[in-house]
């Protein structure tokens, strides 16, 4: 029992909160799950047994929805003045740039050239967006994954795509 003089222990409502990245990282998640989930089931959703093209996006919706509570509740556990930048103190606008601009580079390099230009210049362009890297490292990590990549879409899942192509022919 408690004695009248010991303080009332209670969660209380924390504003602090809302200034914290995990949670606005969950709830970026729970938002884009919430709006999957929604969306899914306007498909046909079917059964286990026989799934809809609707029960992917449904399905992940929800677990996307679970990752991003999750996620938002670590920031309860942040003591107060920690993590409380929404963009950190020393962004890495570089970095950004070059990891928004490697889907552009796939879809231009893959319309002009095809698999293998696009997933090189795709990775390429990725990680030149690490300060440790060197351009030897970029060439020699996006030659790997290229080499990789046309190995297992082209030759082992048989994809029908154009791996290299010069001037509308395809080369392979």
């Amino acid at each position: 029992m408690s004695s009248s003089h010991e303080p009332a222990r209670f969660v209380a409502f924390n504003a602090r909160l809302f200034r914290k990245r995990d949670f606005w990282a969950g709830m970026l998640m729970v938002a884009f799950g919430g709006l999957m989930a929604l969306k899914g089931p306007t498909y046909s959703v079917g059964t286990l047994m026989h799934m809809g093209p609707g029960f992917l996006p449904t399905a992940l919706g929800v677990i996307l929805i679970g990752i991003g509570v999750a996620i938002a509740m670590t920031a309860v556990t942040v003591p107060d003045g920690e993590d409380e930048d929404i963009i950190p103190a020393e962004p890495q606008w570089f970095a950004w740039a070059c990891i928004l601009l490697s889907p552009i580079a796939f879809i231009v390099f893959g319309s002009l050239g095809g698999l293998a230009p696009a997933t090189f210049m795709c990775v390429f362009v990725a990680s030149l967006g690490d300060k440790q890297a060197t351009w030897l490292g970029s060439f020699v990590l996006s030659a790997l994954i290229c080499f990789f990549g046309v190995m297992l879409f082209h030759f082992v899942l048989q994809i029908p795509m154009p791996v290299l192509k010069f001037m509308g022919w395809s080369l392979l």
